[in-house]
């Protein structure tokens, strides 16, 4: 069987874990265990991971700090796995760079599949060794979205860091400019699953985008918020 994937669950409750690594091992995953944020860095020191199963309610060390600090370091995905109904843990997971959140109790079936989702949007993450010549680079405030590689650039030619989902996002974007997106077709396009009515991670995304492209943040004139429609992104004048 070939291997689908290799998945780093974290997660302090062993009966979790157990069942987690049956169930993606008959899966055709490649799967390592941790409790704790000690045992996290030392199996990713042993093998780099392509998602990160993390639960948010680990003792000391918590969930939200280990994603944190995952998404310094290190390019992969990352799935925080919540408490049922902790809609603070989930916003702020996502603030933190998480690309999907699950809340326990979950069933087996839908992690697989938010799991199978990451993981294609983590190819996205792939290093390149040099963009290809002539690659499609589009201006997004003061940064350059290069397409094809999958990379932000500042105005020195620095790597931005983005996560996959913020990535998709600034691709429907360029893709669709002076276009009003809701949110439903936001989450729709980058997703491409079931969403809550009340789900802020579109919101939280972009506030995140605007951090990294916009001249002036604060004053949103490339990624503007289209009152009780959605939002647009509008190319800067050359």
């Amino acid at each position: 069987m070939s291997i689908s994937g290799r998945v780093l669950i974290v997660d302090d409750d062993v009966a979790v874990r157990g069942m987690l690594h049956e169930y993606l091992t008959e899966h055709g995953y490649e799967v390592a265990q941790a409790e704790s944020g000690n045992g996290m860095r030392e199996a990713i020191a042993r093998r780099v991971p392509d998602v990160v199963l993390l639960d948010v309610n680990l003792p000391g060390e918590d969930g939200l700090s280990l994603a944190r600090w995952l998404r310094q370091h290190h390019s992969l995905g990352i799935i925080m796995v919540t408490a049922a109904g902790d809609v603070v843990d989930r916003v702020v997971g996502l603030e933190v760079g998480a690309d999907d959140y699950i809340a326990k109790p979950f069933d087996p079936r839908e992690l697989r599949a938010r799991l199978k989702s990451v993981l294609r949007r983590c190819q996205a993450r792939e290093p390149a060794a040099a963009p290809a010549a002539g690659g499609r680079r589009v201006a997004v405030g003061h940064c350059l979205l290069d397409l094809d590689a999958h990379r932000l650039l500042d105005r020195e030619g620095r790597e931005v860091e983005l996560t996959t989902m913020e990535f998709e996002l600034l691709q429907i974007f360029v893709e669709r400019p002076n276009q009003v997106l809701s949110r439903d077709q936001l989450l729709t396009l980058t997703r491409n699953r079931e969403w809550e009515p009340f789900d802020r991670s579109i919101d939280i995304r972009i506030a995140r985008l605007r951090r990294k492209i916009e001249p002036e943040p604060g004053r949103p004139q490339v990624i503007r918020t289209m009152r009780g429609s959605g939002y647009m992104f509008v190319p800067l004048p050359a």
